[in-house]
């Protein structure tokens, strides 16, 4: 009789610890899924996690340096943070040289940008290129 309460008691240890990990695998499913609906709402699931690996200053002007200047202006590492913190999936640019056009900083006021170049000689060597 004492074996039996005894395989009984087992029994029950082994089923509640099978359903503890079953629970807490349901939760981190959940979790998953979760985010991955927020992530596909917002526009940035390929983009939810991209850190960069290295950066640089840049040595000489570019018309990609030129948009670099825009967003760090702005309080933006670059274009790929931009989308993430503002969730947006274009962004807006001159179609005649292809620079930023308009961009909203953090505190939601506007940057508006000219057609032609802004960043000066003077200021190439300050923008910072970022490596992923």
């Amino acid at each position: 009789m004492v074996t039996q309460e005894v395989s009984q008691i087992s029994r029950c240890l082994e089923e509640t610890r099978t359903l503890d990990e079953f629970s807490t695998s349901i939760k981190k499913y959940l979790t998953l899924v979760t985010h991955k609906k927020k992530c596909e709402a917002s526009g940035a699931m390929a983009e939810a996690d991209i850190n960069p690996k290295s950066m640089y200053h840049a040595k000489k002007w570019s018309d990609d340096v030129e948009n670099l200047y825009r967003f760090q202006q702005a309080g933006y590492r670059d274009e790929i943070e931009y989308k993430q913190v503002k969730q947006v999936d274009m962004v807006e640019c001159w179609p005649e040289t292809g620079f930023v056009k308009k961009l909203q900083r953090r505190d939601n006021t506007f940057y508006y940008y000219d057609k032609q170049r802004e960043c000066e000689d003077k200021e190439v060597h300050k923008v910072k290129v970022y490596v992923y």
